[in-house]
């Protein structure tokens, strides 16, 4: 169980600098603000990055299901229902993600064409674009939603651990809670702004969590 603790910690604290590098090279998780043709300029111009970048979100994706694994393995004994939760949300966050990339993909062969294209085709292409954002960004909203789920699910086992500090169950759940509301009305309201608090909240557990797991594990 040590091994395993160790892993999903430096897991979390992984995916979290594998976000970062991606934002750099150019791939945003979700991207609220469609500006197609922009875009397919940005992308056009730096097709390397772009491509490292996919890249990289596929292994954060792998990262995810292996840490969920991998939790799975370390606690389910201590609340195997709770266990069986993580499993099929966290899984199924990084299956919805790894379904995305694919028709993320098709954004590099559109913007070869758009520098091209004239002014009738490139509409076409920009509307082409604008439904793969909407589509990626949709699909990533029910990804947190599953991220959410198995937060929860993970965070009421921690609180009931003797080993675990409880406030890091508790700050584990209160970011699924903000992180699932959030996520819910954004998808019932896809144009509303809400504040990054549930995003700041689900990045401070997971450094927290992330660096007590590989702590305990020495």
């Amino acid at each position: 169980m040590i091994i395993e603790m160790m892993l999903s910690g430096f897991l979390f604290l992984l995916i979290l600098i594998l976000n970062i590098v991606m934002g750099a090279f150019g791939y945003l998780m979700e991207k609220d603000d469609y500006d197609p043709d922009k875009d397919l300029k940005k992308i056009g111009k730096s097709l390397k990055k772009f491509k490292i970048g996919i890249g990289l979100a596929l292994i954060e994706h792998g990262c995810v299901i292996a840490l969920t694994v991998l939790l799975f393995i370390a606690f389910s004994s201590y609340n195997l229902m709770l266990g069986i939760v993580l499993v099929i949300f966290r899984t199924g966050e990084g299956l919805i993600q790894f379904y995305n990339e694919p028709f993320y993909w098709k954004l590099i062969g559109i913007s070869k064409k758009y520098s091209s294209a004239s002014d009738a085709e490139k509409k076409s292409l920009s509307n082409s674009a604008r439904k793969i954002f909407k589509g990626k960004d949709t699909r990533f909203k029910y990804a947190m939603i599953c991220w959410s789920i198995g937060t929860l699910a993970f965070s009421i086992v921690l609180i009931n651990l003797g080993f675990v500090p409880q406030f890091i169950g508790w700050l584990g759940i209160v970011a699924g809670i903000i992180v699932g509301i959030g996520t819910a009305i954004k998808l019932v309201k896809p144009k509303i702004k809400l504040a990054m608090v549930g995003a700041l909240f689900a990045i401070l557990f997971e450094i927290i969590i992330g660096g007590w797991l590989i702590y305990y594990s020495i």
